[in-house]
């Protein structure tokens, strides 16, 4: 899937055929070619207030889900079902949309699926757009149009059913369906409630304190833009300086 050029559609069909079409390699019946591939995110029963909860949209299958007590209950935020095509490929991105700025657990019900994950240390090498990074082809990327990808580090697991991945908030994920697969994602919150929007329930939005701070920076940017190019250049370096010494950790990768 490209988030850039957008190739791709919604369209709606009913639950038995959707799965029929899902797990097949070629299509009798199809929307625009024989060999597309199709994508189910659940949504809440309000798709602009209510997050997606497996145990409301789907809860004869939620009798069968049950993970461990990583959480308390308090902090639970959505659970999301999933099924994809094989070789259905989600662009990298820390879950903003689909920038997650929540703790994830992943949980593989069927089929197999490549998850490539980035640290959120290595965002200045992953050329974003919001919470999504530009590299679509991961595994051979364009490094003239993106030479600072190779330095970020790429860790890599394929997960099989049952398993479950820990996916920590911020941390950029790549996910490949190696075949037709299930899935389901808990979301839960690490931060206190009050530190995320109140009306979000996709949990992809960023904490307050966050969105505020980026909306100053933009602010600040456009008071650089009175400058000349050459204090223009000398105060943003200023301002980087500060940045790096208030924000960033001793960790960060090479």
């Amino acid at each position: 899937m490209n988030f850039l050029q957008k190739n791709f559609v919604y369209r709606t069909l009913p639950f038995d055929e959707f799965v029929k079409r899902t797990s097949e390699e070629k299509h009798a019946d199809f929307f625009l070619c024989e060999h597309e591939s199709y994508y189910l995110r659940s949504l809440g029963e309000d798709v602009r207030k209510e997050p997606a909860d497996l145990w409301k949209q789907f809860p004869e299958l939620a009798e069968d889900f049950h993970i461990p007590h990583f959480f308390e209950p308090g902090q639970f935020f959505s659970s999301v079902f999933r099924i994809s095509s094989c070789r259905l490929q989600l662009w990298t991105h820390y879950d903003h949309q689909t920038f997650q700025v929540m703790d994830n657990l992943l949980a593989q019900v069927t089929g197999r699926k490549r998850v490539v994950l980035y640290s959120p240390q290595d965002a200045l090498h992953l050329y974003l757009t919001g919470d999504k990074s530009e590299v679509l082809e991961i595994d051979s990327p364009d490094v003239n149009s993106y030479p600072e990808f190779v330095k970020a580090v790429r860790y890599e697991c394929v997960l099989e059913p049952g398993d479950l991945l820990f996916i920590p908030a911020l941390w950029f994920h790549n996910t490949l369906a190696l075949q037709f697969g299930v899935g389901v994602n808990m979301f839960w919150r690490q931060l206190p409630a009050d530190s995320y929007d109140k009306k979000d329930p996709y949990g992809n939005k960023d904490p307050v304190a966050a969105s505020r701070a980026l909306q100053t920076l933009e602010r600040a940017l456009r008071c650089l833009d009175e400058l000349a190019p050459e204090y223009r250049d000398f105060y943003g370096r200023r301002m980087i300086q500060r940045i790096r010494e208030r924000t960033f950790c001793n960790c960060q990768s090479s």
